[in-house]
């Protein structure tokens, strides 16, 4: 399996403390070496950084670790592949556009039986599960909604839906953002923190780093991480519960459906 990692926050802010723990996972403490992404939005457009190598031994992994990129929205991905050969097409995450913003898209899981779904004008580049699962799912909510509503709600209750869908053929736990919404769904592995004021100290689980939020923070910061596993030992994770489909938004849960 591979794993995720997504960030929700109010103020730009940069994830490196939890990506040091989540690169370590890549070949290292964990599995995963089939490769790792990860995607920074900034305003409406977007940084990706990928490597087919183990995010352990990458020194592009490096760079994003010790370069304090700052954002309101993550996704990140590393991986461990059974769908598709380890190569830089068949990397997480994906990123297509729908009415006019950016959206991307990690899967953690396997399906079977996905071959058949339709993709319309979203057509997969490599040839994972994940990546068909990802145009798929843009069709399903470009087909429904041409043009974005006002109400988001709608759209939300709609990807849900679509995410029971491919819950059906296996195992789906998602991240999913357009920069601005970064949207989660369990099948069984995804916890998520948010951490506000007072702030305090957490250490990583992969990695002798300790952080003090204290002094790297504000008063007011609010910011939602989302892992597959907890990253710290030290803190209070929530963990997803199967069919669980929720929104952050700006750090905040904005939306949540029980499964």
């Amino acid at each position: 399996m591979c794993e995720l990692l997504g960030m929700s926050a109010n103020v730009p802010t940069d994830i490196c403390f939890s990506f040091t723990g989540l690169m370590q996972r890549g070949g290292n403490t964990g599995p995963h070496r089939d490769g790792w992404g990860i995607t920074f939005y900034e305003g409406k457009g977007f940084r990706t950084f990928k490597d087919p190598n183990p995010s352990s031994q990458s020194r592009i992994a490096e760079l994003v670790q010790e370069y304090p990129i700052k954002s309101r929205a993550v996704v990140s991905h590393i991986r461990q592949a059974n769908r598709g050969g380890v190569s830089l097409e068949n990397t997480h995450p994906f990123t297509r556009e729908l009415w006019g913003q950016y959206w991307t898209f990690a899967h953690n899981g396997q399906l079977t039986g996905y071959e058949s779904l339709e993709t319309g004008r979203f057509k997969p580049v490599g040839d994972t599960d994940s990546e068909l699962a990802f145009c798929w799912l843009l069709n399903q909510v470009e087909g429904r909604f041409p043009e974005p509503p006002e109400e988001l709600d709608v759209v939300f209750d709609w990807v849900a839906k679509c995410c029971d869908t491919l819950r059906s053929l296996g195992v789906y736990n998602m991240l999913l953002s357009n920069g601005e919404y970064v949207l989660t769904y369990c099948t069984n592995n995804l916890h998520w923190i948010t951490r506000r004021a007072p702030f305090g100290k957490a250490s990583l689980i992969d990695e002798d780093v300790t952080i003090d939020f204290q002094q790297e923070t504000t008063p007011n910061d609010v910011v939602t991480v989302v892992a597959t596993q907890p990253l710290t030992n030290d803190e209070c994770w929530h963990k997803m519960l199967p069919g669980e489909f929720s929104v952050f938004h700006l750090g905040e849960l904005a939306y949540s459906r029980k499964g």
